[in-house]
């Protein structure tokens, strides 16, 4: 499956939440956000983790191969005061000389990136004992919930989605940043509730790489049309609260500073 997630940079940007302010406090207390660090974001989609470390003080830099998702990305700073500079550049490959940044980070993409190869490449972009932060925010199919009801539907109308039926845990992240060179490798994850209109659930679906991302438009209407359905007959609630894990590996380049 081929997902592009340029063709749903609209939903992309009003409907998929970004990183919860849980997640920030937690990489500030590890002390790895300072004002005036150099950092960039990979894959950074509508900019989430680039604009919440540029609110935070960092100098922010976000690549990304859609740029309709990095012209939203600018909206969106626009909207919360915060400024980071997009370019479009592939994680693997990175335009950047040797050491130029104090904290690389990468939100929600890993899994589409060669991971050996792009954390090779992170080391080579940061700083002696910069910071590497990989993340996720996931929601969490559970038996009988409104996530597991989803991910059917999107199995149903697109056989060739394989995203589905996960828990939010990556330990192989842990393996692609050792076997590159990085040291002090740890791990945390927190669970949370993400409160959702009903619209605004069908919107994040339809940003989702199985749906809109990857389906022609008319199937994309049929989806809409079946997921509403679904929701009035078994889902009613509005706001719906749905379930989500954050997971998050960080380390530090080999060298240290």
């Amino acid at each position: 499956m081929i997902a592009d997630f340029g063709r749903v940079a609209v939903d992309y940007s009003r409907h998929r939440a970004g990183f919860p302010k849980a997640f920030f406090a937690r990489i500030e207390a590890r002390g790895l956000i300072r004002p005036g660090a150099r950092l960039l974001d990979l894959g950074t989609g509508t900019g989430s983790i680039a604009r919440g470390m540029a609110r935070r003080g960092c100098r922010a830099f976000a690549l990304d191969l859609a740029p309709q998702l990095l012209s939203q990305a600018r909206q969106l700073d626009l909207d919360a005061d915060a400024r980071s500079a997009y370019f479009v550049a592939a994680a693997e490959q990175c335009p950047i000389a040797p050491g130029s940044f104090d904290i690389v980070t990468a939100g929600q993409c890993w899994h589409w990136f060669e991971g050996p190869r792009t954390a090779r490449e992170i080391a080579r972009i940061l700083v002696p004992g910069g910071a590497i932060i990989i993340a996720h925010f996931d929601w969490l199919p559970r038996p009988g919930n409104l996530v597991a009801a989803t991910e059917a539907l999107i199995k149903r109308h697109n056989p060739a989605w394989r995203l589905g039926g996960g828990d939010g845990f990556y330990p192989e992240w842990l393996n692609h940043l050792g076997d590159a060179g990085f040291v002090d490798l740890e791990s945390f994850s927190f669970d949370l509730d993400v409160s959702y209109s009903q619209e605004a659930w069908r919107g994040r679906v339809r940003a989702s790489a199985g749906v809109a991302a990857s389906l022609a438009e008319p199937q994309v209407l049929a989806f809409d049309k079946d997921l509403r359905q679904l929701l009035r007959d078994s889902f009613p609630a509005d706001p719906l609260e749905v379930p989500h894990r954050v997971f998050a590996v960080l380390g530090r380049n080999q060298t240290q500073a």
